[in-house]
Parts: C-alpha cells; sequence; structure tokens
C-alpha cells in the first residue's frame, strides 16, 4: 500500500464519529490476533465461573484497591 492510499484512508477515516472510529480499531487489531480459538474462549468462561463461585462461597480473599496497588508497586520495585 502506498503512501497516497494511506493518506486517503487516513483522511476518510478522521470524518467517522468516535464511536465508528472505535469500531473499526477493535475490528483492525482484532484482525491482526488471527483467527478465533473457541477452546481459549471456553476456558476463560470456565475461570470466570471458578472465581465467581469461589468470591460467592466466601472462599476467596479478597482486597481493596488501595491494598491490591500497593502490593503491585511492591512487586514492581515501585
Amino acid at each position: 500500500m502506498n503512501t497516497q492510499t494511506l493518506d486517503h484512508l487516513r483522511s476518510q477515516i478522521s470524518t467517522l464519529s468516535e464511536s465508528e472510529r472505535a469500531t473499526l480499531a477493535r475490528e483492525l487489531i482484532m484482525s491482526l490476533d488471527g483467527p478465533r480459538d473457541d477452546s481459549v474462549e471456553q476456558a476463560w468462561n470456565d475461570e470466570i465461573v471458578r472465581r465467581v463461585s469461589r468470591v460467592k462461597s466466601g472462599e476467596a480473599t479478597l482486597i481493596d484497591r488501595e491494598e491490591f496497588r500497593s502490593k503491585m508497586r511492591a512487586r514492581l520495585g515501585q
């Protein structure tokens, strides 16, 4: 693709609304990810259900945002 074509595309994209640009950006990024792997999607869904179940049963230990930030800063050495 040449510079003139890219400039034309940029010009056309700039006329889109914010939500249209966001949709286009999402579709472009998804096109770089390759084909969708349904087994990965299912694994994430299973993990989400497992974690929600642990929270509801009281098995999970929850921390507030400030404690989380503090732990992450310590882990990153900040």
